[in-house]
């Protein structure tokens, strides 16, 4: 036989929560609690009227209990970069003359801008941090062919 259902503590926590859940997480969470409680039912059951496994169903129902009948709130999933060299509002500083001089027709030479870098940060960094660094603010590498792929001497000096 199983174990008698826990949770009655939290039991009018997960009656209010039923009633005013707005995600299908906290939906869940409120009826693993009350379902067990209220009705009887095993854990099998329970999984199986909110359509997740057994383990989830348990998951569930621990982490409302736990958290003293409030549902839990969504993790805000994470985002940006966690491994910046500089800040973004740096980095448009630090290219600022670089940037302004391409602009004005010259050549944007990336092993200077490496060089500069490395100098600014204090340690070596790898070439492509410097692409990827160019490649956030916009700039990309153009350079012409030396030649075309069909090109033919002997048909241009007879034409």
């Amino acid at each position: 036989m199983a174990r008698p259902a826990t949770g009655r503590e939290v039991l009018a926590q997960a009656k209010a929560a039923l009633a005013s859940a707005r995600t299908k997480e906290a939906l869940r969470e409120a009826q693993a609690v009350l379902l067990p409680l209220e009705h009887g039912l095993s854990m099998d059951e329970v999984a199986a009227i909110l359509g997740i496994s057994r383990g989830w169903a348990c998951k569930l129902r621990r982490r409302f209990i736990s958290s003293g009948g409030c549902p839990s709130e969504p993790k805000a999933k994470r985002g940006g970069r966690r491994r910046e060299n500089m800040t973004f509002e740096d980095e448009v500083d630090f290219l600022a003359p670089y940037l302004e001089k391409a602009a004005r027709g010259g050549i944007l030479v990336v092993s200077e801008i490496k060089q500069a870098l490395d100098q600014r940060l204090g340690r070596t960094t790898a070439l492509a941090s410097t692409y990827n660094l160019l490649h956030r603010h916009g700039w990309r590498k153009l350079a012409p062919d030396k030649r075309h792929p069909k090109n033919d001497p002997e048909a241009q000096d007879t034409y």
